[in-house]
């Protein structure tokens, strides 16, 4: 087991933005996935491939182990990602957040990250019910993850380390 916290890590809304005008977008950050075009801001592959170093780093998404095939390629990424395999379908419904059980069971005993544009009620429930360090960055699916969000998590799991780091002293 890693002595990093988890960092759940969404995709659509957080690095494939929404919103976007494929006649006016820049083709170098546009990228057909399965026959859906996705919006990839040039910036997302610095900014997660700085974040990741920090974290035990987890695919949290529909996508499935869609995120390794596509996502290691289009952003540069070091290699694949660990995937939460999610049992239940989206809820649109407003009734709580699909991705909580598999989440709730992976971070069992662990500190843990979690970005995401379609965090909720529940999700901020489940993150003040944890006993284990939880940090919820929420992201706006038009714009993504920001400078702003990196610096949070860096600093949240810089932090993290070294209070664990002082503790088995």
């Amino acid at each position: 087991m890693s002595d990093k916290p988890l960092l759940f890590i969404d995709v659509d809304g957080v690095l494939s933005t929404y919103g976007f005008d494929t006649e006016r977008a820049d083709p170098r950050h546009l990228h057909l996935v399965d026959g859906i075009p996705h919006h990839i801001p040039g910036p997302m592959a610095e900014r997660i491939k700085s974040v990741i170093p920090h974290f035990e780093s987890v695919w949290a998404t529909g996508w499935g182990e869609r995120a390794n095939d596509h996502l290691v390629y289009i952003l540069d990424l070091p290699g694949e990602l660990e995937v939460v395999e999610f049992a239940t379908r989206p809820s649109t419904d407003g009734s709580g957040h699909w991705k909580l059980n598999e989440l709730t069971e992976r971070a069992a005993g662990r500190a843990a990250a979690w970005i995401d544009d379609g965090l909720n009620e529940s999700c901020q429930a489940w993150a003040a019910e944890r006993h284990d360090p939880t940090l919820l960055v929420h992201t706006d699916p038009f714009v993504g993850m920001t400078d702003d969000h990196v610096s949070e998590l860096i600093e949240w799991a810089d932090d993290f380390s070294r209070r664990a780091s002082a503790d088995t002293r």
